[in-house]
């Protein structure tokens, strides 16, 4: 049930985060009120990073910032890498403490 409840959060956030960089172009085209980098941001950092990495291709968003092109998927790395350890441990964890 957990994994079901952690799926349909990250699809949310991504579904969120691509919506967002759409957004956030057709404002920045239309030069009307900006949806902020720092928001941006923090919907990768709370899950949306895979989502703001393909509306920031697919929509031709924020791809002359270095930050950007450098660090959603820096945030999507270190995320991969966290879920990796939590399913590492949730596998094998109970083996390693017997094994010490």
């Amino acid at each position: 049930m957990i994994y079901i409840c952690a799926a349909v959060y990250l699809l949310i956030m991504n579904l969120v985060s691509f919506c967002m960089m759409y957004a956030d172009k057709q404002r920045a085209i239309r030069h009307k009120w900006r949806i902020s980098e720092k928001t941006l941001f923090l919907s990768a950092i709370f899950g949306g990073s895979l989502g703001g990495i393909l509306g920031m291709r697919i929509f031709r968003h924020k791809t002359r910032h270095w930050y950007f092109v450098w660090g959603l998927p820096f945030i999507l790395a270190v995320q991969i890498l966290i879920l990796l350890v939590l399913w590492y441990a949730a596998e094998y964890g109970t083996e390693l403490l017997a094994t010490v």
